[in-house]
Order: C-alpha cells, then sequence, then structure tokens
C-alpha cells in the first residue's frame, strides 16, 4: 500500500512554493462534462487496532487482507514464495494476486484478470456476480501456475502462467465441468485433477441447499478433462443431517494420504470448515468425526470483537513444514451488521493424533493477534490502521482501484490534465449494471475517512459528480456537487430500490469551481462535509447518516461496500 511518507512527499512536488503544508496547488481550469480530481486520501482508525498494539515483531492482526477480500487462495512454489489471490465478483482488474516470503508480509503485485478478453459477459451482472471463488495453484511438473474459476455469466475457465508477477494468459472454458468453485489438484505423480461444487445427484435435490462435490481428471498438455466425473461427496460430511452447500472443495496430498477439504453451511452466520481423507483423489472419502474444523456458529455474536461466519479455507504446508490456513470471516458491529464484507484471515492448522487438522475447536473464538515465531513484521503491512493517498501522478491507476464491469477506458484520463484523474460526465448512472464513470476503492475500516479535491461545473441539473459510498446496485449514497434551478449545490442522495432521494443539499456560490469533499465513517453512521477554501473551514451537509443501508445485513450480496469517485450526466 501507499503509505504517509509517499504521498506527503507526492504531494510536495505538487505545490509551487517550495514550503510544503503552507501553500496549495492553485485548480486546474473546469471541463465541460467532466469532473477532475486532484487527489484521494483514505485514513484507516479502527478502536481494536488503536487499543492493541501488537506485543512483537512476529506478530500480525486479522484480518490480515482487511476488507471484502473473500474467498481467499493460497498455493507456494516451494522456493520460499507464497501467493495469495481472492475473489472480485464483477469488479475490474479480476483477482488481486498477493506475495510473501513468510505468510506475515504481503505485497499486492498485481491482478490475474486486467484485459476486456479475460472479462466475459460482465456487463448486466449483478456486483456480486463476476467471478467466484478462485483458485490458485503451483504445477511442479510443468513450472507453471493456474487460477480457476467460475465467471458465474460465461462458465468456468482457467488461465496460467510461468510468471505470477507478470500477465496471465487468455481463459480456456471447460464446458464440462459444471457447477461452481473448481480448484485444480497437481499430484506428486504428475497427474492432475479438477474438483469442484455441482448439483445434487441426476440434478434433483432432496432438500434446498443440497449439493455435491465432484472431480474429474485433468491433462495439463491437451488442457482436457479425461475420464469419468465422479461424485466423491453428496450433501456434506454428515449427510443425516441435510447439510447445505458443500463448496470451496480443495484436495492436499499429505505424505500418501488424500485430504479433502470443503465449506459447508453458507458463506453466511452458519458458515463452517471440514475434512475427510481417503486414499485416492478419486475417493472413497470418510469425513472426521469432530468436523467442521472452522467455525464460529456456535459463538454469542455479541461478544467482544466477534469474528464470525469463518469458512471457504485454503491450506499451505510451508518451508519449515508447518500448516496455515487462509480462510475468510466478517467483522460486524454489534453482532449484526457491518459494510468490510468477508475478509481473509490466517490461522495455524493443527494436527490430532491420529492424523486429522483442524483450525479451530468447538467453542474457540479466532483471535485477531496472531505471531509466527522467527518472522520479523515489517513497516510496509497490508493490516491494522493506515493511511493511503494517490494524488494520480502515474500514467495507470494505482492497484487499489477498480472499475465496475469493464475497464472503463473511454471514461477516465490520468493525462488530461497531468497529475489528475478526469471522469467524463457518463450517460451510465452507478445504479445501471453497466460500466459507469466510476473507480472506487475497498472499505477495510469500520471507522475510516476519505477526502478528495474536485473541480467541476455542471452545466445542468442532471449532471453531478463527487464521492460515492456504494455497496450494490440499489444501495449507495452519492455526495455530489450538482446544479438545481437556483444554481450550484451540494447535495447527499441516498440510492435504494426505489431510486434516488436527496436527503441533504446545500447552495455553493456561482464563482466556486473547486470544492473538497469529506466522508467520515464511525462504523454505524456516516458524517458528509465539503470545503470551499481548501479545508480551511467545513460545512457539514450531513451527519449521523444511516451506515446499515450499505452493509451486507441489508443489502445481501458477496461483496463488501467501496468508497470511490463517480460522474454522471444522468439523474437518477
Amino acid at each position: 500500500m501507499n503509505h504517509t511518507s509517499f504521498s506527503v512527499i507526492a504531494a510536495c512536488t505538487l505545490f509551487a512554493a517550495s514550503s510544503c503544508g503552507t501553500s496549495r496547488q492553485a485548480d486546474v481550469a473546469p471541463q465541460a462534462d467532466a469532473a477532475i480530481f486532484e487527489s484521494f486520501s483514505y485514513k484507516g482508525n479502527d478502536d481494536f487496532y488503536a487499543h492493541n498494539p501488537l506485543p512483537d515483531e512476529s506478530s500480525f492482526y486479522n484480518p490480515i487482507l482487511p476488507g471484502w477480500y473473500s474467498d481467499p487462495t493460497i498455493c507456494t512454489n516451494g522456493e520460499g514464495d507464497y501467493f495469495l489471490a481472492t475473489s472480485t465478483f464483477t469488479y475490474v482488474p479480476g483477482v488481486p494476486v498477493f506475495h510473501s516470503r513468510d505468510l506475515v508480509n504481503w505485497t499486492k503485485i498485481g491482478h490475474v484478470l486486467t484485459r476486456e478478453s479475460q472479462l466475459k459477459n460482465f456487463r448486466h451482472q449483478h456486483v456480486s456476480g463476476g467471478i467466484f471463488a478462485p483458485d490458485i495453484k503451483y504445477n511442479p511438473a510443468n513450472k507453471t501456475y493456474y487460477m480457476i474459476t467460475t465467471n458465474v455469466g460465461a462458465g468456468n475457465f482457467f488461465v496460467k502462467t510461468q510468471d505470477p508477477f507478470g500477465e496471465w494468459s487468455e481463459p480456456v472454458y471447460l464446458p464440462e465441468v459444471q457447477g461452481i468453485d473448481p480448484s485444480f489438484f497437481f499430484d506428486n505423480d504428475g497427474r492432475a485433477y479438477i474438483v469442484n461444487n455441482d448439483d445434487a445427484p441426476d440434478y434433483k435435490p432432496e432438500y434446498p441447499g443440497h449439493r455435491t462435490v465432484r472431480i474429474v481428471e485433468f491433462d495439463t498438455e491437451t488442457e482436457k478433462c479425461i475420464g469419468e466425473r465422479k461424485i466423491i461427496v453428496n450433501k456434506g460430511c454428515r449427510p443425516e443431517e441435510k447439510p447445505i452447500w458443500c463448496e470451496g472443495p480443495h484436495i492436499y496430498n499429505v505424505d500418501g494420504t488424500y485430504y479433502l477439504m470443503t465449506a459447508e453451511g453458507g458463506t453466511s452466520g452458519w458458515h463452517s470448515e471440514v475434512i475427510y481423507r481417503g486414499k485416492s483423489p478419486m475417493g472413497p472419502f470418510e469425513p472426521w468425526e469432530g468436523n467442521p474444523i472452522l467455525t464460529q456458529r456456535d459463538l454469542d455474536n455479541n461478544r467482544p470483537d466477534p469474528v464470525t461466519c469463518a469458512g471457504h479455507a485454503d491450506l499451505v504446508k510451508t518451508a519449515e513444514g508447518d500448516w496455515w490456513a487462509v480462510f475468510l470471516a466478517c467483522r460486524p458491529i454489534d453482532g449484526d451488521y457491518e459494510n468490510l464484507g468477508r475478509e481473509t484471515f490466517m490461522l495455524p492448522v493443527k494436527w490430532t493424533e491420529d492424523g486429522w487438522p483442524y483450525i479451530t475447536k468447538h467453542g474457540e473464538t479466532i483471535p485477531m493477534i496472531v505471531s509466527r515465531p522467527g518472522v520479523t513484521r515489517t513497516d510496509s503491512v497490508t493490516f491494522g490502521n493506515f493511511e493511503w493517498t494517490d494524488n494520480f501522478m502515474s500514467p495507470s491507476l494505482d492497484m487499489e482501484w477498480h472499475t465496475l464491469r469493464g475497464d472503463a477506458a473511454g471514461l477516465y484520463s490520468l493525462s488530461a490534465p497531468v497529475n489528475h484523474l478526469t471522469l467524463k460526465c457518463s450517460e451510465i448512472p452507478t445504479t445501471e449494471k453497466d460500466v459507469a464513470a466510476f473507480v472506487g476503492r475497498r472499505v477495510q475500516h469500520h471507522n475510516y475517512e476519505c477526502t478528495t479535491h474536485m473541480v467541476f461545473e455542471p452545466a445542468d441539473t442532471c449532471q453531478h459528480a463527487g464521492l460515492v459510498v456504494m455497496k450494490d446496485e440499489t444501495h449507495q449514497y452519492q455526495f455530489a456537487k450538482s446544479r438545481n434551478d437556483d444554481g450550484n449545490i451540494m447535495v447527499l442522495r441516498k440510492i435504494d430500490e426505489n431510486g434516488s432521494t436527496d436527503i441533504a443539499s446545500m447552495p455553493l456560490d456561482a464563482d466556486v469551481t473547486g470544492v473538497d469533499l469529506r466522508l467520515v465513517s464511525k462504523g454505524k453512521s456516516y458524517d458528509f462535509m465539503f470545503s470551499t477554501d481548501r479545508g480551511d473551514t467545513w460545512e457539514t451537509l450531513m451527519s449521523g447518516v444511516d451506515a446499515r443501508h450499505t452493509s451486507t445485513a441489508a443489502a445481501g450480496g458477496f461483496t463488501g461496500t467501496l468508497v470511490g469517485l463517480y460522474a454522471s450526466k444522468t439523474r437518477i
């Protein structure tokens, strides 16, 4: 992440005077039908991190990837490199990749899906459509990394590379692999398999949520599935209890014993992870009587600093011989709702005397401070409270930014003018299932603030631009500069299933073109403020705005909330 030191240096280079902090960059001239953003800053300030400092240099905070880094998957090349990827749904670029040498210090190195040709049928999908549950694996037989996943608008596919720091291939679709959540398993003998979640036998479920896990062999040379596709789990680990949604499967070979791990219970409060083992990747598999090996569903959500919805795990064996798990979980407020989505957590794996792995025991809480002895935490980490600023000095968007359903290349510029982000007022609003003039970054803290400086002159009452807090198409707040019949205004609009409602507005002087916008989140509520004198004074447009409206509890779906910048010429 970009941290404060970089941000301050970058900002100083833009100031005309030599004394940073005592002078300000002059506003650029407004452009017709476009909003120009000089900078954007984000600062997290969660109470837990502020009140619970890490005790030593080998400790780290859970989640290791805060904000909606959902469905984590991890692999190693056996040479000390670890790679971790997560879901992105319809956000672009897709599937971020993180790299680490020690499992504690992670660096985002790029994304797997970066080209329009890799993003099939994203338009007209819901925000929570698109890319589900990626799986990243290294095949030592051909020294190739694979990422296999589900595009819910097109089917299951994989891409590959021999350089995970670079570009990935064009997608290869697998029409014979029906269902969702595919993952690769590369065995020690060079054979490869694809295991995934699919419908009930003969596609006749006995009850809602009745699913199966199926496996098929895969030829890495022809890149085709071969042989019979076989059911290896029907219903779940305790079929008599009618378990639901046995999904996200992974297979591991541990000293000749094959372990099959799946999630159960759905991805909300009843989420869990279960384990099986057998003598062959094709089964049969027996479930462990101590299942689940990870869950928080048996705990009181009103406990202090609760972690809920834990499941969808993946395992990795380190060079030192120990095992670790990455998995998703949530951090709700009052045990009820949050805007962060499903985040990536990490814990060590323990083993029973008779050879079963587990992550938590019954009634055991997931800790938010964990230690990996022998590892030194650096100053640049992905967790805890941090500040991030983008002054748009790069010729391309920073990796923290996402667009929606497409790269939006024709709707923004980083060179006209230079060192600014210019968004064209688009006819596609952020409420439509299409590509809008929008860039957003993950919300990663309950308590945070973000600020931007914008130059914008709306031409009519339909044009508006500014900050947007977005959960999905019908759960947003737009904090914008716009116009009414009397002139320019600052306006706060709530977007819901019924459309757009102006819940606060304030007039602006006609000669004001540049304005600073600030959003302060207090977890349960938002405050929206603006300044027309470069932050010397601030006007509160509205405070105490309900943050639950943009939460998963209110909106559903699989993502968390984004905060970002937008421009539109369509009044919703």
